[in-house]
Parts: C-alpha cells; structure tokens; sequence
C-alpha cells in the first residue's frame, strides 16, 4: 500500500506550518478547497481590520475592578484611521482635557488597532494575567483607546504621568491568523518616541504565544525596563531561570 507520504511529498511541511504550501492544481486552476479556504481567509482578514471593538461592553467589565478611561484618536471614523496612520497615533485633544496626571510605574492602554478580533479575544485576559503578576506596582487606570495606534500610548502615558506604558493592540490580520495580538512597551511614554525605543511581544493568540507566557514575558519586561530606565533595542528579552511572581 502506498505511503500517503509519497503520494504527497508537501503533508509532512503542512503539519508544521498554517503556510499555504503544495496546494495542487485543477487544470490551470487552484483546487476549489484552496480557493475557497483562501477566500475565507481574506475575508476574516477585512472583517478584523473594519471591525468594531465593544468599548462600552469592555469599560463596564474591567470598571468593575479597575478605573478605566476611555480616549479616542484624532482619527473621526475608520475609514479616516485607514487612510492616516499620522492621526491614530495622536489622542484627541479634547478627550486629553479629563486626564489627570499621577505617580503611576505602569499604564496599560487597549487599542483597537487592525484587528477588532484580536481585541475582543485577548486583551483583557492577558490584561487580567499581567496585573496578576505586577501586584506590587503602581497601575494608572486603565485606558481604552479607540481608532488608536501604537504611539497613541505614548500621549496616553505621558498625559498620566506614568514612567511606562504597555500597549495592547490588535495586529495587522494575515491570511492565516485574523485576530493577532501585539504587546508594545516604551519606557518614559512621550510625544515623539521611535520605534527602536520599545519591546514588543507579538503573536499572543489561540495558535501562537499563549496568554500566560505572554504574561509571563510582559511582566519581566516591565520590571527590567523599571529597573534600567529603558526600553527598545538596549533592552533583551532574557528571562532565563528567573523566578516569575506566581499569577
């Protein structure tokens, strides 16, 4: 009997990797399961990037435990946050007036992003682990940032006065993985900071980094970062032996 190995010499790849590899062909054609799997899969990709994230659903859940601050990007609607990065990464000057500043180690700030799903799937549970692990710390109230890019949390941070701040935000979806979630770190949040000048942690989803590794890495990097008063490319991930904080 043949080895199914033999008669598709791409099985053993595909095991291993949601890359699409050896799909065959139908004449000139792809087979009609890969290009409807494909068709699939960029439409997942658009509904995450257009998406909705419930704010008001999430600010009643984490207030229960938490202050929360919802702020808005200076981006109107999502068509304009599409077109112009430049304004999802400043705060809307208006929402900026209620913030006041505090002696706070940590700022946590949820955004939206690219992707609604990943949103709405992972960041509060890995919001939920990484405050289980940082009891001892001081952590602003916790900002919900709508139509937001990653150095909206840089205004967010230094409008609250906290010494770093740790972005939660939706990723850009690719045709195998829709709901991503990125973790951004940048030590002395300001207008202005360079990318170089964060950590990020990337992949935390169902098939990728697990909620409590991520955690798990978010919290070393917060306390390092504390620690030296930096953050981006002079500070490694080197977690090594360490003991972590039990969650």
């Amino acid at each position: 009997m043949s080895n199914p190995i033999d008669l598709d010499p791409f099985a053993r790849f595909r095991a291993v990797t949601r890359a699409r590899i050896g799909l065959g062909r139908a004449g000139d054609s792809l087979p009609i399961r890969a290009v409807l799997d494909f068709q699939l899969a960029h439409a997942r990709a658009r509904d995450a990037v257009h998406g909705h994230v419930d704010f008001a659903a999430m600010a009643a859940r984490i207030g229960g435990q938490r202050p929360v601050i919802h702020l808005k990007s200076r981006a109107a609607d999502r068509s304009t946050y599409l077109a112009r990065p430049d304004l999802g990464r400043r705060v809307d000057p208006a929402a900026l007036a209620g913030v006041e500043k505090g002696d706070w180690d940590v700022a946590f700030v949820i955004a939206d992003g690219l992707s609604a799903a990943a949103v709405e799937a992972h960041a509060e549970i890995v919001l939920a682990a990484c405050l289980r692990r940082l009891g001892d710390l001081k952590v602003a109230p916790i900002v919900l940032g709508e139509q937001a890019r990653v150095a909206f949390g840089d205004e967010a941070g230094e409008a609250l006065g906290a010494r770093m701040v740790v972005v939660l935000i939706g990723e850009r979806p690719g045709l195998s993985v829709p709901d991503s979630l990125g973790a951004y770190l940048t030590f002395g949040p300001e207008v202005g900071r360079r990318d170089s000048e964060r950590n990020c942690i990337s992949n935390i989803h169902a098939d990728g980094l697990p909620h409590e590794t991520a955690a798990d890495k978010i919290a070393w990097l917060i306390r390092e970062a504390l620690r030296l008063g930096l953050t981006g490319v002079d500070l490694k991930e080197d977690m090594g032996a360490a003991a972590l904080p039990a969650p």
